[in-house]
Formats: structure tokens, sequence, C-alpha cells
């Protein structure tokens, strides 16, 4: 497993926690309720909100709004998004937290967690099946 793997797992469910639990499964109409997951017929991208505890979720959320944050840029890749952190605002071990938690909640996503530029760069990138990347770019307000 490739450091960019390990680092991107970590952060996933830190970027989602604000906004897929509460946003519908994209391309498709949803039913949306606030005890358990968006769902559709036609989409695969959605959040199992009872995926993880209270005091998970408000861990998660607290994750979530410092990496949010702390992110000095975002990347657009073919396959998703790569967001860049320097790792005096956000640790690997707060990156892979998160993105545990994510995936727990999110499981389409694809993490990607790497440490470059010899420790001063920090990336997470999400990725996943055809269709993910529309579901990022709307889940992160992403232009």
């Amino acid at each position: 497993m490739s450091k960019r793997t390990v680092a991107a797992a970590a952060l996933a469910p830190f970027f989602m926690a604000n906004t897929a639990a509460s946003l519908p499964a994209q391309d498709s109409p949803a039913k949306t309720s606030k005890e358990g997951p968006s769902v559709t017929a036609q989409s695969k991208f959605y959040c199992n909100i009872k995926a993880l505890t209270p005091a998970e979720r408000a861990r998660h959320k607290e994750l979530s709004d410092k990496l949010l944050a702390a992110r000095n840029e975002t990347i657009e890749t073919p396959t998703g998004y790569e967001f860049q952190f320097s790792p005096k605002d956000v640790s690997l071990a707060e990156l892979a937290e998160w993105a545990v938690a994510e995936s727990k909640c999110c499981p389409f996503f694809d993490f990607h967690i790497d440490l470059e530029r010899e420790g001063a760069l920090v990336c997470l990138r999400l990725t996943g099946a055809e269709g993910v990347k529309q579901f990022i770019r709307a889940e992160f307000s992403l232009r």
C-alpha cells in the first residue's frame, strides 16, 4: 500500500462529514431521512449516517471542519480530487482517522494519502467508480 493510499484513506471521512449525510445521491431523486442513509434505485453514492455512533460523528465533524479550513489546494484529477495540506496544520494521523470514519459511512470512496516533498506536503486523494467525481464536487462544493 502506497503512502498516498494510506493518507487518502484517512481523509475522506473528514471531508464528507458536513455534507454527505444531508445531500441526496447524485443524478437521481432521493429520499433523505435523518434516521438513515439517502438512497435511490439509480445511484450507489450515498452516506450512511448510521454507520457512526453519535460520538464518532461528533469527532468526524470536528476533523472535517479542521481539514476543510486547513486545505491549501484542491486539484482535480482524472478520477477524483486531491486535497493538499501542510503537515504543520494537519497530521497524517488526523487524515487517517478521518478516512477510517469516512470509509464507514461512504464505503464507495477510494482513499489515497501521501506524504510528499520530504515531509513538507500531505495529500489526500478521493477517487472511486465512475460518477464519484461529480459526487465529490457536489459534496464539497467544488467548482
